[in-house]
């Protein structure tokens, strides 16, 4: 139902009330309209450039989230006090909404299009993701650009086995399943998924149930879409020169076979490129500066045969039958001086993982909409000599900030708890070699060097790329298993899949087509698991478990918890006691508010020292009580005892004998074991002893 009042169209989403209104701001842009659901608000504005840049064949679809840090009424940190360069999560959100649309345009459009979604209001229960895809979605609907076909976003949890749309915040962190899924009215566009280790079928139900909730949201776009005058802008479809395309395609087609006869990606690389250039040479005077218009025909047959090489004879690039995961090798432990390392190769892809071990204190803390304190970091490097380009380094990319986001998903419903494993562990994936499926090795790599680290998860976790190759006409298709370069850049789909044995961790599903139907999402999740298992294997017998013993270079670190009305007495006046502590140890130490005490060292020993002391500052000393200590030092008046480290009782003269003492060495002497009873602890927290019996 539509409740119109205006330009305000209201519906549901899960249990929510979801609104979508229009035409009250941003009069200029080509299609813009505000998304609300609770109080979070998200406006959403998208825009189209009148021309085409010169030589560009593909769709250049810019998309940016932007946090804003009123929208949670929070100042911005930094010395400018404004926000900046987007963080990961922004970037991340910014993927998903291209994710979820580009399939959508269409073939042939390559004007520039901006979509800015901006985080207006926060309310820790509406994810603001999903408003922000379908915002986008309907402004693209409205504003005239070629988009005709809306799409529609969820967000889903399992809680108690139950299925809850749009989750609260509480709900997703109790949910072993955290999903969103976009799709059509009749297919799935895309899928982000983690997850704790969840078998494929509940995964499957809970995309099921997902598509239900998006059929609603198409119905409700195109609703509205119906109360607008749309006039379209003027854009250009790119048209292929007929004649030209003919004329390539005799000229190549028998030299198509000769480049595809060799499996060997370089030789390939090589024949292929001798064709292009003997191709723009020939029709260099027929068809003068159309050299770009000839090399994207090139590209187009080259596809179209890899692809119906694959359809119909099952034929891959490299000669691999479909369901076939290429060579694999590992290894662990090649670093000496990094806490742990790992390296997995498959085919041409190889990544190495390196782990460093830090105390707590060096989690990287994250000021976005919710200030936190990250304490698992997971980042991916992909240089420009992984696929033998000879570039300039730059900072890490959106690809490369999204590719480690989905390594670090996948594994952090393995990594122990802080109370289980008291560190910070940062995680660097670098791509050594890339022929495809580089964020999936990573997975696989990080997983290995956190065993080698020592780093306590129960299981190794492995990552896979399927594709797929689907005809539209005949609805003839074939899934591939652990996809290569050309596999991906040609085919339909980029489907990442990860988990341990007993189930998935993450996903990440792109399509370049339409949409993809449950029974194809099924036999792929069904294949995934097949070569998962396979590819664990092979981990496994590089390393089966976690390493007993951190390296000798990683911080030693013990954590243990005094009452919070002591951690007075252990800072000291000035931080006078606590420094004294650090000085005679070499220990760092951090004390949370709560009372936990973090010692970090690369000494066993120190550590354990520097707990004995602090225990015995706060250790609580009952009067009547005996206790065991030892004579640290004798005065004309009496002897201290050191009933713990740092902390002395004084045993007054008069209370070392039952008769008249004339001198304290004659009762006891430094070092001397004695046992003693409290008799009384003053206000400055000084205490009385009596000598029991000397051991």
């Amino acid at each position: 139902m539509i409740s119109k009042e205006g330009r305000i169209f209201k519906s549901k989403m899960g249990d929510k009330e979801l609104i979508i209104t229009t035409n009250k701001f941003c009069e200029n842009s080509h299609g813009s309209c505000i998304v609300s659901c609770g109080e979070t608000i998200v406006m959403v504005n998208v825009t189209m450039s009148e021309d085409v840049r010169p030589n560009v064949d593909f769709l250049p679809l810019n998309v940016e989230f932007q946090e804003k840090m009123y929208s949670v009424g929070k100042i911005p940190g930094g010395f400018k006090r404004r926000e900046g360069k987007a963080s990961d999560e922004a970037v991340v959100i910014s993927r998903l909404i291209d994710r979820h649309l580009r399939p959508l345009f269409p073939k042939g459009f390559y004007n520039d299009v901006s979509i800015v979604a901006t985080a207006l209001s926060i309310d820790p229960d509406v994810s603001p993701e999903p408003l922000a895809m379908i915002g986008a979605s309907f402004a693209l609907l409205i504003s005239g650009i070629p988009f005709e076909i809306p799409a529609g976003s969820v967000r889903v949890a399992i809680v108690n086995d139950k299925k809850i749309i749009n989750p609260t915040e509480i709900e997703q962190q109790e949910s072993r399943l955290n999903l969103i899924v976009s799709g059509t009215e009749n297919a799935i566009l895309m899928i982000d998924a983690t997850a704790n280790e969840v078998d494929e079928k509940d995964l499957l139900e809970t995309v099921n149930f997902a598509q239900e909730e998006i059929k609603n949201l198409i119905k409700f776009q195109n609703e509205i879409k119906k109360e607008f005058d749309i006039k379209p802008l003027k854009f250009n479809i790119h048209q292929i020169n007929k004649n030209l395309e003919n004329d390539v395609l005799n000229f190549v087609k028998e030299k198509i076979d000769w480049i595809l006869e060799t499996f060997d990606k370089n030789e390939r690389q090589i024949r292929q490129k001798q064709v292009d250039d003997e191709a723009k040479e020939f029709f260099k005077e027929k068809y003068p500066e159309q050299e770009t218009e000839i090399g994207n025909i090139l590209s187009n047959i080259f596809k179209e045969k890899i692809r119906f090489r694959i359809l119909n004879s099952g034929v891959r690039p490299d000669g691999r039958q479909p369901d076939e995961i290429r060579p694999i090798w590992c290894d662990v432990g090649f670093l000496p001086r990094v806490h742990g390392s790992g390296v997995f190769t498959r085919g041409l892809t190889q990544v190495l993982t390196t782990v460093t071990l830090g105390p707590i204190s060096e989690s990287q803390k994250i000021d976005g909409f919710e200030e936190d304190l990250k304490r698992y970091m997971h980042q991916y490097n992909f240089p420009p000599y992984a696929t033998g380009e000879a570039k300039s380094l730059r900072a890490p990319s959106r690809r490369d900030i999204g590719h480690g986001a989905l390594a670090e998903r996948a594994l952090i419903n393995l990594i122990p708890s802080e109370q289980d494993f008291p560190y910070a562990i940062r995680l660097v994936s670098e791509v050594l070699s890339s022929n495809g499926s580089s964020s999936m090795a990573s997975v696989c790599a990080s997983s290995l060097s956190l065993m080698d680290a020592g780093v306590p998860i129960k299981e190794h976790v492995a990552g896979v790329a399927m594709g797929l190759i689907k005809d539209e006409t005949s609805k003839t298709f074939k899934i591939l298993t652990d996809i290569q370069g050309l596999e991906d850049f040609f085919g339909d789909m980029d489907f990442k899949v990860a988990g341990t044995k007993n189930g998935i961790t993450a996903i990440q599903m792109d399509l370049k087509i339409h949409g993809l139907d449950l029974n194809i999402l099924k036999l792929a999740l069904e294949k995934a698991k097949i070569a998962r298992i396979q590819i664990l294997e092979k981990m496994s017998s590089t390393i089966s478990e976690h390493r007993v013993a951190l390296s000798k270079y990683a911080p030693k670190i013990i954590t243990f918890n005094i009452n919070p009305d002591k951690i007075r007495d252990v800072i000291g006046s000035g931080g006078k006691t606590i420094n004294k502590i650090i000085e005679e140890t070499g220990v760092k130490i951090d004390i949370d508010d709560d009372g936990r005490v973090y010692l970090i060292s690369n000494s066993s020993f120190a550590v354990e020292k520097a707990k004995n002391i602090i225990m015995g500052l706060v250790e609580n000393f009952d009067v009547g009580k005996i206790y065991s200590g030892k004579v640290v030092r004798t005065t004309n008046y009496g002897a201290f005892v050191e009933l713990a480290p740092n902390k002395d009782g004084m045993i007054h003269i008069s209370k070392l004998a039952s008769h008249h003492v004339n001198k304290v060495e004659d009762i006891v002497k430094v070092g001397d074991e004695v046992e003693v009873e409290v008799l009384k602890i003053d206000e400055r927290n000084r205490i009385d002893l009596r000598l029991v019996t000397k051991l």
